[in-house]
């Protein structure tokens, strides 16, 4: 508790200190090349800090020490994205930066110990995104239909929604992760490489790609009985991968000159989408039974649903957003993923008791053949005045899992709140989230939390 009240602190004076920026930040840095505008340049650059106090997995230490509980602050993401609208039909995108730095790990490749290249330090920076794309047909407002195509390392990979979310504007902190189904086994931090379509037909948006997946090796382990076969990823010489996500927009129309999808208005907007996309990779992972080797294709399906309406009397600016999405996943016979975001645990090699299945630190079971469904409300509570100080929108999310590599359905929720200082610009949110532990593939022993606060400022 004491730890809690300690970011609780530092959370009230960040409101005070950061509570002077501009309300009048535009189309931000925009640089125009022509008279009319329809050339130019665009930078956008974001940083997401978080301060954390964990409870720990059974079975962890940090900095070979033993640990039930941690605190930490971390560079989730510091970012820049750039595009440039060279002609009215072309357009460059690339996005570079850096993840998931801790006081422990995250640093340069071979970072550890102590020195100028420690432990946490010095992380790599790489591209996100670089593509090219070119409009064949143009998205005029006397044409229902609109084609663009393009190529490089690309977010376009269908699905869901979540799946091409953009990171500036969450509803609750960050991702269920869940969402970017292949993250860092054959994508490239939720992208790959190769060629999309992308355009409208009416209130129709559509996104297809076909693509080079990145390719993977984990050795399976050998079973003797078929039912315990276990799927991991091993592509061998890797075949194509196709995806796509089909949205109908009810009411207003949403931007797709780039691909990150928003998750909150903030009531700018009307919106009421339903989607539904797909991923398949032929022959993308392998299991062993009795020494022989069988390959399984990734089959990855789902629809989901998106909401973000002005709500209540005009004068009071409140909102309503909205979303819920069903994943069926299929990687093959009991593939299971067990992910930590920033997890700054390790194996506790002297532990006695029960470890958790997942490992240590924060880990969970993430991504795996199965179900999952995540829906997610937030309200943005009421202000009459034309530039509040801080507007608050409050939010929960909630998540159930059943992966057949476990005997045992699971469920989650995460509780907290948007301090909107200047919009999505810069905010404060505060969550705390739950995870279930499991110690058998039948028992799950009790639920572990975390408390985050973070600190975003985007420009």
């Amino acid at each position: 508790m004491k730890k809690i009240f300690f970011l609780l602190t530092i959370l009230l004076l960040s409101v005070k200190a950061f509570s002077q920026g501009s309300t009048d930040y535009g189309s931000g840095m925009k640089f125009n090349l022509n008279e009319d505008g329809s050339k130019y340049m665009r930078f956008i650059l974001w940083n997401q800090i978080w301060f954390r106090s964990s409870e720990m997995n059974p079975g962890t230490q940090i900095g070979e020490e033993p640990a039930s509980t941690g605190t930490d602050i971390g560079n989730r993401r510091l970012r820049l994205l750039a595009y440039f609208q060279i002609s009215k039909r072309y357009m460059i995108v690339t996005h570079f930066g850096v993840n998931n730095q801790t006081f422990i790990n995250g640093g340069a490749s071979g970072s550890s110990g102590t020195g100028s290249y420690g432990s946490g330090k010095k992380p790599g920076m790489f591209f996100h995104d670089a593509w090219n794309e070119y409009s064949l047909i143009l998205p005029e407002k006397d044409k229902k239909f609109s084609l663009t195509l393009g190529g490089g390392l690309h977010y376009y990979l269908g699905l869901s929604r979540a799946t091409m979310a953009s990171t500036l504007n969450f509803l609750t902190i960050d991702a269920p992760i869940f969402n970017w189904p292949l993250i860092e086994n054959s994508d490239q931090f939720a992208r790959q490489m190769g060629l999309f379509a992308k355009g409208k037909y009416g209130k129709l948006e559509y996104r297809l790609s076909y693509n080079k997946p990145y390719a993977t090796n984990l050795v399976p382990v050998n079973k003797t009985i078929a039912s315990e076969a276990v799927a991991v990823d091993n592509s061998g010489n890797t075949q194509w991968s196709k995806a796509g996500y089909f949205e109908y927009q009810f009411l207003d129309e949403e931007s797709n000159l780039l691909p990150y999808k928003t998750g909150s208005y903030l009531g700018t907007k009307k919106v009421f989408n339903i989607g539904a996309g797909f991923y398949t990779a032929p022959d993308a992972t392998k299991s062993s039974i009795n020494g022989t080797i069988s390959k399984h294709d990734i089959k990855l399906f789902a629809t989901d649903v998106f909401l973000d309406l002005p709500i209540g009397k005009k004068e009071n600016k409140m909102s309503l957003t909205g979303y819920s999405v069903f994943y069926k996943y299929d990687f093959g016979p009991n593939y299971l993923r067990n992910i930590g975001i920033m997890n700054i645990g390790s194996v506790d090699p002297n532990f006695t008791g029960n470890k958790a299945l997942a490992g240590p630190g924060n880990a969970q079971a993430t991504i795996g053949s199965g179900n999952i469904w995540y829906t997610q409300v937030g309200v943005l509570l009421p202000s009459k005045t034309d530039k509040p100080k801080v507007r608050f929108q409050p939010f929960g999310a909630f998540t159930y899992k059943n992966f057949e590599a476990l005997d045992r359905s699971s469920s989650q929720f995460d509780l907290g709140t948007n301090f909107l200082l200047d919009g999505q610009n810069a905010k404060i949110t505060a969550q705390y989230s739950t995870r279930p532990i499991y110690t058998s593939l039948s028992n799950i022993s009790e639920l572990k939390s975390e408390f985050i606060i973070q600190l975003q400022i985007y420009l």
